[in-house]
């Protein structure tokens, strides 16, 4: 049993530098260190007992970290009315899929909906295309041009919009998810180029992410704008030039400065999902529903539909609507896990249960 922290752990970041105790419970006192819940130091903590010893809030300093709890998440989650109409339920638009990833396009779509979204556009290659439409028949699809697609030249010819004007043709949206599966060649470059360049709330994740490692000028986008990443610490580090380990090691840190140094807001995956903005005066989201389960293939394509549906849906700023959709992304893992072993495909399904339970606990 740890009294207050684990010994070797940093109470302010959750770095263990060297030796550190491994403790089965932990009893600390007043508040919740950061430390205790962001890893490593949270694998050291174990079970994190709070005591109260009378510092109410108004003792205390702003928070460095937050952790939203089921009711935080619902009282955010929106709620159809009487009025509502597909359009006021938020449209989302996916530029996700291509020939060779598919599969991804059909995660961020299935995300989307599942996380709420009245109508979801997607953007892609006609492989993608044509499998979306048999997962997600509701999906509205504009189909690009083989040539503007990264991958898709033996697709053969086809009618359809070419390179960025695919963007404007898809049609009106309120947050666009950009990436998944989408390839990082030039053509994948100018379609992300065109959706950064829109006023919208944008989602980068996965390819999109590699593009902008090697065009981190498509970051200066209108005034105002939205821009959420969503890296795991590999991308990270590709995005920053930081040492991957570093980043592994420093998470809080590392989502803190990368959110700094490129001016947007920072989901950095992982063991602990942190979500930073670039003032480091404003606390930063520690996800506390996570679980190992969700280390598969194709569930941060997931994670993208979900946190664009509840950008789409009005969830403001990009920090909450990214904690909440790691919220549930994480309940959502815990529930598939009830059958293990787990797959992407698996944690989608799971998110309408997890939305409900965070309902009911309220």
């Amino acid at each position: 049993m740890a009294a207050d922290l684990p010994s070797g752990v940093d109470a302010d970041t959750g770095v263990v530098a060297g030796t550190a105790i491994r403790a089965d419970v932990t009893v600390t006192f007043g508040t919740i260190k950061p430390g205790l819940l962001v890893d490593p130091g949270a694998s050291y903590a174990g079970t994190v007992q709070l005591i109260d010893i009378g510092l109410g809030p108004h003792l205390m300093s702003r928070p460095a970290v937050e952790a939203l709890q089921s009711a935080d998440v619902a009282a955010l989650l929106p709620r159809p009315s009487a009025e509502s109409d597909k359009y006021r339920r938020g449209v989302v638009g996916v530029l996700a899929g291509s020939q060779r990833y598919t599969g991804a396009a059909v995660l961020s779509v299935g995300g989307a909906i599942r996380g709420g979204a009245g109508l979801v556009r997607l953007v892609s290659a006609k492989p993608a295309a044509d499998v979306v439409r048999q997962h997600w028949p509701e999906a509205v699809i504009t189909v690009v041009q083989p040539d503007d697609q990264i991958g898709a030249a033996a697709a053969g010819a086809m009618d359809g919009p070419v390179g960025a004007a695919a963007i404007e043709a898809a049609g009106r949206v309120q947050a666009w998810v950009a990436g998944p599966g989408l390839g990082t060649g030039e053509d994948a470059a100018d379609l992300l180029a065109a959706v950064l360049a829109t006023p919208l709330p944008v989602l980068v994740d996965a390819d999109g992410l590699t593009v902008l490692a090697g065009r981190r000028d498509l970051l200066s986008r209108p005034p105002g704008a939205a821009t959420l990443l969503t890296p795991h610490a590999g991308e990270l580090a590709r995005l920053t030039g930081a040492d991957h380990l570093h980043i592994e090691a420093n998470r809080l840190d590392s989502a803190r400065g990368a959110a700094s140094e490129l001016g947007v807001t920072i989901l950095l995956k992982g063991s602990t999902t942190v979500v930073a903005t670039p003032d480091r005066g404003e606390p930063a989201f520690v996800n506390p529903t996570g679980t190992p389960w969700l280390a598969t293939g194709g569930s941060g394509d997931v994670l993208s539909g979900l946190a664009g549906a509840l950008l789409a849906q009005g969830i403001h700023p990009a920090r909450t609507a990214a904690a909440v959709a790691a919220f549930l992304h994480g309940l959502a893992g815990r529930l598939a896990a009830n059958r293990a072993p787990v797959g992407a495909g698996d944690v989608l399904a799971a998110i309408p249960a997890a939305i409900r339970m965070v309902n009911e606990a309220s």
